[in-house]
Formats: C-alpha cells, sequence, structure tokens
C-alpha cells in the first residue's frame, strides 16, 4: 500500500537527495517538496498527506513550528536534521525516527520497516505529535516568538512584544502593542516555553512581560495590580506577588 508523503527542506539539493533515496521505496508516493515552513503548511491542508519528512532547522518556521500550526492535521513526521548536537537529544526517544544529514540509504531503509509497521490512521497522528511535541518542549531553549493562526492568516508575533497573555478556557489572549490575538492554547504550556526571567505568571489566569511593567499598584486591601507601560493592568493573586516580588 502507498504512503503519500511530503518533503519539506529549504535547501533543494536536501530535497533532491531524499527524493532520489526514496525511489528504492516505492510504497512511498512522494506528492509534493517543500521549500519553507508555510508551504508545508499549505501543503499538509491541501494533500493531506500520511507521512511527512520535515528538516528541523529552517527560516521564520523551524520544523516544531510547522507542527504547532498544523495541529491536529499533522501527519506522522521523520525529523531530518544536520545538528545533531540538540536534535538527537531532543527527538531520540520522542519522535518517530530522526534522519542525519546527510542521510544514509541503510538509515533510510530502517525508517522505511518502522513506518511499515506504523498505524497510520488519526489517533496515531495525534499521539505522536503531542509525545514529540512535548519531549521538545521540556528540553528546548525559551522560545523567541509565538505563532498565531487566525482566519487563515499566520502571524509570528516576537516574544519580547508580548506584553501579557490571558486564559480563557482552552485558548489564551495575547495582548501587544498593537492588537490582541486569540490562540487555541493552554496558558500554562505557554508558561513552559517562555522565558521565566522575562514572562511572570502574576495569576493564574494571567501571565505578564516584565519588559514591559511600569510598576505595581494598590488596588484597595491586599488587592495589587500589574500596571503595563501602555497603562494596561492586570489583577496580581498572592502568590503571584510573592512570584514577581523574587523575579524583580
Amino acid at each position: 500500500m502507498k504512503i503519500s508523503t511530503i518533503i519539506v527542506d529549504d535547501e533543494a539539493h536536501a530535497r533532491q537527495a531524499m527524493q532520489h533515496l526514496l525511489k528504492a521505496h516505492p510504497q512511498i508516493d512522494v506528492l509534493a517538496e517543500c521549500e519553507n515552513g508555510l508551504a508545508a503548511v499549505k501543503a499538509v491542508n491541501e494533500l493531506q498527506p500520511e507521512l511527512m519528512f520535515l528538516d528541523i532547522q529552517m527560516p521564520k518556521l523551524d520544523g516544531l513550528d510547522v507542527l504547532d500550526l498544523l495541529g491536529d492535521a499533522a501527519p506522522l513526521t521523520v525529523f531530518v536534521t544536520a545538528h545533531d548536537e540538540y536534535a538527537i537529544k531532543a527527538f531520540e526517544k520522542n519522535a518517530l525516527d530522526y534522519l542525519l544529514k546527510p542521510v544514509s540509504r541503510e538509515r533510510l531503509a530502517s525508517t522505511i520497516e518502522r513506518l511499515a509497521q506504523r498505524n497510520l490512521q488519526p489517533e496515531a497522528q495525534q499521539q505522536q505529535r503531542e509525545t514529540l511535541l512535548s519531549g521538545y518542549h521540556q528540553q528546548q531553549s525559551p522560545v523567541s516568538r509565538v505563532l498565531v493562526r487566525e482566519k487563515g492568516d499566520v502571524f509570528v508575533i516576537p516574544v519580547e512584544s508580548v506584553l501579557a497573555i490571558e486564559a480563557a478556557d482552552d485558548y489564551v489572549v495575547i495582548h501587544t502593542p498593537e492588537r490582541k490575538h486569540i490562540k487555541q492554547e493552554r496558558l500554562s504550556k505557554l508558561e513552559q516555553i517562555l522565558d521565566a526571567n522575562q514572562f511572570c505568571r502574576i495569576h493564574r489566569s494571567t501571565i505578564i512581560n516584565l519588559d514591559h511593567l511600569a510598576g505595581i499598584e494598590n488596588d484597595g486591601k491586599d488587592n495589587k495590580l500589574a500596571t503595563m507601560k501602555n497603562q494596561q493592568q492586570f489583577s496580581i493573586s498572592r502568590s503571584g506577588y510573592s512570584k514577581l516580588i523574587e523575579i524583580l
């Protein structure tokens, strides 16, 4: 049975090399090549492949950004990387598989054999994605940007421009100087990937960027407010106040 596949890499020679190697595996049906993360997101949404060979290091949107944007639509993913100094450690236990550039015929054959034994149903795809992202975020450095997808548009928000983030059930509201963005994500997950020296959870429903904090004001007995440089204010809980003072 054919396994529909796309190849994602910003380097043309790397895509061509993978295409050449995959010719030895007729069960792999390559539907498209993508030269960047946005093209990959579009290809997955339009073609709905079962498998994706995905480069980790790409400009603007890297491999994990692609998976974040795809959400439940993400196919089974094999990471291809030249950066073993962090990728191998990050994905060795959790990735469906990884291939270190330059990819050898023998190593690719091992990957294809593993795929042949894998259930390609949507439930397996989602479980693989969640495991992969969880393992990555536990080991990665703080993120430098937050991705938001709204009505087909993709917004890349540098973390330094984020004023605050508020929880709203399974969504968060991201405040920036220009506007508010709504992202389907839990506040606790964003807290894990943001720099703890720059972002502080001052309330169970609020994280603020300390670089945009102007001061702390009293709002009645034992009630305190974080006042931002743009004059927005956010409530501070008792535990949040203790944490905030400790960081400051």
